[in-house]
């Protein structure tokens, strides 16, 4: 074996992949260690995602998505010949890291990536804001306008103020019922 970096323990580490290609390098990973005999220097390989919740034709439909495109985590311990390994699986185009020295993840950063991964309730993705203007689309309200006052991801769900008999009045409205002004 190669010596080991003593700077360089069992940690998370960060590749650089092409972007959608993360899957298949966590594939292409896997085997090699398996087929190069490795598990004693690369443990696991992890592309981050999230579910979140989409509109599809008006319908909330849950889907997976990338926390981090591009990237796949893996936790090993580098040395010359587990670095090599990784470096030359297909469509790695590198660690994060500073010339070759990859830089490991800190537990901290380790552990948001793991709380959000780990969340079973899948989110609405939002593409509104406080303060945004917009305008109503469907239900009672259709074709007021109004400036959002709160947003619920957990829900699918804002609140506007709708100008009705020239008073102020917040409406609670589900996200297909809104679009930017």
């Amino acid at each position: 074996m190669g010596k080991q970096d003593p700077r360089a323990g069992r940690n998370w580490y960060v590749l650089h992949t092409y972007s959608g290609y993360e899957d298949s390098v966590k594939q292409a990973l896997e085997q090699r260690v398996e087929s190069l005999g490795m598990q004693d220097y690369i443990f696991s390989v992890m592309v981050p995602k999230e579910k979140q919740l989409v509109f599809k034709k008006g319908e909330p439909v849950e889907e997976e998505k990338k926390l981090f495109p591009g990237y796949v985590l893996v936790d090993m311990i580098v040395t010359d010949d587990s670095w090599y390994v990784v470096r030359n699986t297909p469509n790695v185009t590198g660690f994060v890291g500073s010339g070759n020295i990859p830089v490991a993840v800190s537990p901290e950063e380790f552990g948001v990536i793991e709380r959000r991964v780990g969340e079973e309730q899948a989110k609405f993705r939002s593409d509104f804001q406080v303060g945004d203007l917009v305008i109503i689309i469907d239900g009672p309200f259709k074709n007021y306008e109004g400036s959002v006052q709160s947003v619920d991801v957990n829900k699918g769900k804002l609140n506007v103020a709708v100008l009705i008999f020239d008073r102020e009045t917040p409406v609670e409205l589900d996200f297909t019922q809104v679009k930017k002004k």
